[in-house]
């Protein structure tokens, strides 16, 4: 069976008393949309932030594409081709749309912000980000300052930013959040678009969401993970009713 491209083995981390991860057991493969559901409380985010390398874990162990990368730093993961979206949008809202893919580009190039006067007038670095903006269907908007944007219109842009450091695996967490109808449909249509091409570790609230993208589903409650399956598995799953979507056995998903 082919490698994992993300192994996360015992990864815990406890912030005094409270085990927000307790020993998680977790793997994507490549090009895997595999979606973490849970209560509020249940160690999800906790979980990205380990992986992204934002916090240390106490115990545990993250591997990437064969390589233990459990004590590397952020950047270090970003070379590798690990990205992250948050649940609250991360953008400079003075910079145009356009700028803030460049810098993303430029950033993973290794360049830091005392280049940026220049960089931003680089055919290298302004190509390739107006080929994410295009991707993400922002291509008509990349002259407008990122705080004008709508809402839905700036996940479109963080998604953008987070393809210009070209990605293996991307780590999305509530990349719907605060949307509505419209806007969550455009961003699962534009994830959908991605699978298969990058590996994504989804973290979502919405069940419509979730269940149009993901392959594989895992359930984490009190900081565990109660279930792993495909989403057809993880609906019929007497526990994950009981623990995370409030039915009882008999009722129907």
């Amino acid at each position: 069976m082919t490698e994992p491209l993300l192994k996360i083995t015992g990864l815990t981390k406890a912030y005094g008393a409270l085990l927000a991860c307790d020993g998680v057991d977790l793997d994507i493969r490549r090009g895997e949309v595999h979606a973490v559901i849970g209560p509020n409380g249940a160690g999800k985010t906790t979980l990205i932030g380990q992986v992204a390398g934002e916090l240390r874990p106490d115990s545990g162990q993250v591997g990437f594409a064969g390589r233990d990368i459990t004590r590397l730093p952020v950047p270090a993961r970003s070379i590798l081709g690990l990205a992250r979206s948050f649940q609250i949008t991360s953008v400079f809202p003075r910079f145009s749309a356009l700028d803030n893919v460049a810098l993303a580009v430029q950033a993973h190039a290794g360049s830091g912000f005392g280049f940026w006067a220049d960089a931003r007038r680089e055919t290298a670095l302004r190509e390739p980000a107006l080929a994410c903006l295009e991707r993400v269907g922002l291509a008509g908007r990349a002259r407008v300052p990122a705080r004008t944007l709508a809402h839905g219109e700036q996940r479109q842009l963080e998604l953008a930013m987070a393809l210009a450091t070209g990605p293996r695996l991307v780590l999305l967490d509530e990349p719907t959040a605060g949307m509505g109808r419209e806007d969550s449909a455009r961003m699962v249509d534009l994830l959908a678009g991605l699978k298969g091409e990058i590996a994504m570790l989804l973290v979502e609230h919405d069940m419509d969401a979730v269940f149009a993208l993901a392959d594989r589903i895992s359930v984490m409650v009190g900081g565990r993970v109660i279930a792993t399956g495909a989403p057809d598995e993880v609906r019929a799953n007497a526990q994950v009713r009981r623990a995370y979507l409030g039915e009882d056995e008999a009722a129907p998903c």
